[in-house]
């Protein structure tokens, strides 16, 4: 199958979409994304107009519907082979119809079908969505509304363009944001109208897409609360039509859980590991990553990437590197313990990582990763890193789910192309973390947040109870809870069953063992389902329950009609899409049936190229932060020398990507040499930087010093790429002396 996003054509005629309106409704951390697309037929025979578009990965279809004059449609969930029966006999017989269904192979793709559109007619086709929004490293809550005319990539493939700027259709962008904690500001990688507040206690916003949008960018928002990290609970009214005791007719409760792990704990990460990275290597490998940085390829990134990680990792664990793309690749023929020696070999190698191993084929390496055996006491963590989307998606989450119970799998999703499906299936069934680097995002700093993951120490003994009303009882929805991770969001959806006239209140308890300390977040929420809630959070709970049926769904399974029978049933009663199910819509009432051949129009994409200026301002030229830099051991160094050194340090001009070259100086253990590439870096003679050193003081601990401030000076920006390593360093800073007696360094540096 191949899969061109957006409208497509590659002839002359004229486009049947004229614009697109977009509402986004966010409540705490779940939206409902609805959608309108406006169609009008300027041609002199019918026509049929296809329009492919991704959606997230795990966004649930709840609503689709066409206006057509005075006569409005509701589409109706149906089985996805009677609904297409039923289409294509409408086309035969005539009479318009609307045929919307997600693709067989690709969860996250859909196509949408508006069949019988006769001459000089217009329609406007409305669709619906739901979706969990993801948290980022800064505790954003992140939307993408995909620049759904831009194609997948495909390596056999050639999609007719034209520039941003000649998209013959607008459109139209706004946002209402509500939560039980205050909003504390909204951004975007496009422009935006002015933020405004609702109500007093700014729990409630709205914002706009400003005018003037182009389709050469995806609409990136990040959302931010205060108090973000305390739990939430939302309670949504059931459906009023829908029988009592079915989960659209009962409430439903949604818990938020954003849990901060004690520092004490946190401080200590673990030296133990297997940590095994796959690359994606195909040609798509070779894009730009953004308009910012022209001469960063997705490759190049990467490749810079895996310096970062293997710079940080810790002494003692083991590592291993793979590569893919329609045949796949490793440096070593099984994971190796990390030191010096296997480092550089290592580093050698990926330096030599091109954009040249074909398409995107992950099943294979995949299944070699899984038939290594694991190492004793070094748990695997497993990360992916891919630029694309495949066409077995369900296979590659069913092999990762299979493996879940001996390894935690990290995935990240480079560019608009990548398939959120792929991205966050494979870490939620790997106990991981989903990351996506698109617009001027940096790789770096996300893998990073990653690696901590990775470095934690497991949370273990995750258990849910509840405390509510007699006659009050909770039917939990989600699947277990097997992962906990310090700067990790966990939804819990479930069916409150049953009324209780004595309280009005419930409570949930989360309790878990972390490093041996036992832990616990407890929440209270009201019974009382909030006023005008709609059906986001039902919607949500039905599409993981349907999720969870469809993953038990086996090629060849002897309960296979079962559970399409389970979740065909779910599907319809909640109005929500599934693998079996699809969206269809007949206007029966037609005066007139359709005179003609029916031509299918596919309208043109807009030209691919690199995306969004920054969204967040970056800082250059000399230090504008403090720098805070603490050193436990006893190596007698004057203090003067230090601050002499930090005013030198200060006043040196930014190097071009000197980051990178310094973390390339750095030793497997953590520490320097102070030799003339470490100068080089500093800009200044070697004899010079040596000169400064206290007599007694080894030259090692010195030139890591140096480095320290270095990073602490120029780079405190970039703290979340070099963070792991700076740990590191100081760590063998203190080794080298045992009597650690009291903190030497503690000081800062202003502008």
């Amino acid at each position: 199958m191949v899969n061109r996003c957006g409208l497509l054509t590659n002839t002359e005629e004229p486009v049947p979409l004229k614009s697109i309106e977009v509402q986004l409704e966010v409540k705490d951390h779940v939206a409902t994304v609805v959608s309108t697309l406006n169609y009008e037929n300027k041609e002199d025979k019918p026509i049929e107009a296809v329009f492919v578009f991704p959606l997230p990965g795990d966004a649930a279809v709840c609503h689709f519907s066409a206006q057509i004059g005075q006569k409005h449609i509701v589409a109706e969930v149906k089985d996805k082979q009677q609904a297409k029966e039923e289409y294509d006999h409408a086309l035969s017989s005539g009479q318009q119809a609307f045929l919307l269904e997600g693709s067989e192979e690709i969860s996250d793709i859909f196509s949408l079908k508006v069949g019988s559109l006769p001459p000089g007619e217009s329609a406007s086709i409305g669709l619906e969505y739901v979706t969990e929004l993801a948290v980022q490293a800064d505790d954003g809550l992140r939307f993408c509304l995909p620049a759904v005319l831009n194609p997948r990539y495909h390596p056999s493939v050639q999609v007719t363009s034209v520039p941003a700027s000649l998209v013959p259709y607008s459109l139209s962008f706004s946002v209402q944001v509500s939560s039980p904690h205050a909003i504390s500001k909204v951004e975007s990688s496009c422009s935006l109208e002015p933020l405004q507040y609702l109500n007093t206690d700014q729990t409630q916003a709205t914002v706009k897409l400003a005018a003037g949008h182009k389709f050469d960018r995806d609409i990136e928002l990040l959302i931010y609360y205060k108090d973000a990290h305390q739990p939430t609970a939302v309670v949504e009214a059931g459906q009023a039509s829908a029988k009592p005791g079915s989960l659209m007719g009962d409430p439903v409760v949604m818990v938020s859980l954003y849990p901060e792990f004690p520092q004490s704990v946190m401080s200590s990460h673990t030296s133990c590991g297997e940590f095994v990275f796959l690359i994606d290597r195909s040609g798509s490998m070779g894009c730009r990553m953004n308009q910012k940085r022209p001469q960063e390829t997705r490759i190049s990134s990467a490749r810079d990437t895996l310096l970062l990680l293997l710079k940080s990792l810790p002494m003692g664990c083991y590592f291993n590197i793979y590569s893919f793309g329609s045949t796949f690749e490793h440096i070593f023929p099984k994971s190796m313990e990390y030191n010096e020696m296997t480092m550089e070999e290592a580093l050698r190698k990926v330096e030599k990582m091109k954009d040249d191993l074909g398409g995107t084929d992950i099943l294979q390496p995949l299944q070699h990763i899984y038939s290594q055996p694991c190492i004793p006491s070094h748990p695997r963590q497993l990360f992916v890193f891919t630029d694309g989307e495949v066409g077995n998606t369900k296979e590659v989450i069913d092999l990762v789910k299979k493996n879940s119970g001996s390894h935690r799998c990290f995935s990240f999703g480079i560019g608009e192309g990548a398939s959120s499906a792929l991205i966050n299936g494979i870490a939620k069934e790997g106990g991981g973390h989903a990351q996506f680097i698109t617009g001027t995002d940096r790789m770096q700093p996300k893998v990073m947040q990653s690696l901590k993951f990775a470095l934690q120490p497991s949370v273990e003994d995750i258990s849910v109870s509840w405390d509510l009303p007699k006659g009050v009882s909770a039917t939990i929805l989600s699947p277990p809870i097997t992962t906990l991770f310090q700067g990790q969001r966990s939804l819990i959806y479930a069916q409150l069953t049953g009324k209780s006239s004595e309280t009005t209140e419930g409570s949930v308890t989360v309790k878990f063992s972390f490093e041996g300390h036992p832990s616990k977040n407890q929440l209270h929420f009201s019974l009382k389902p909030a006023e005008d809630s709609g059906l986001t959070v039902h919607r949500l709970a039905a599409r993981t329950v349907i999720c969870s049926l469809e993953l038990e769904w086996k090629p060849n399974g002897q309960q296979n009609e079962e559970i399409k029978k389970k979740v065909v049933e779910l599907s319809v009663q909640s109005g929500v899409s599934s693998f079996f199910t699809a969206f269809i819509a007949i206007n029966k009432d037609s005066p007139e049936s359709v005179q003609g051949p029916l031509r299918c129009r596919i309208i043109p994409t807009p030209l691919y190229r690199a995306r969004n200026p920054a969204m967040r301002p970056t800082i250059d030229g000399a230090p504008s932060v403090v720098i805070d830099v603490i050193i436990s051991v006893s190596l007698q160094i004057p203090l003067r020398a230090i601050e002499s050194l930090v005013e030198e340090i200060r006043d040196l001009p930014p190097l071009k990507e000197p980051l990178l070259q310094l973390i390339s100086l750095q030793k497997a253990a953590g520490y320097w040499l102070l030799d003339q590439d470490l100068a080089a870096v500093l800009e200044k003679p070697s004899d010079e930087v040596e000169k400064a050193k206290p007599a007694s003081v080894k030259n090692e601990v010195w030139a890591s010093i140096l480095a320290l401030i270095w990073l602490h000076g120029f780079k405190l920006d970039a703290k979340e790429e070099w963070e792991l390593l700076s740990m590191k360093a100081a760590s063998w800073i203190k080794a080298q002396n045992g009597n650690i007696s009291r903190i030497l360094l503690l000081f800062t540096v202003c502008d």
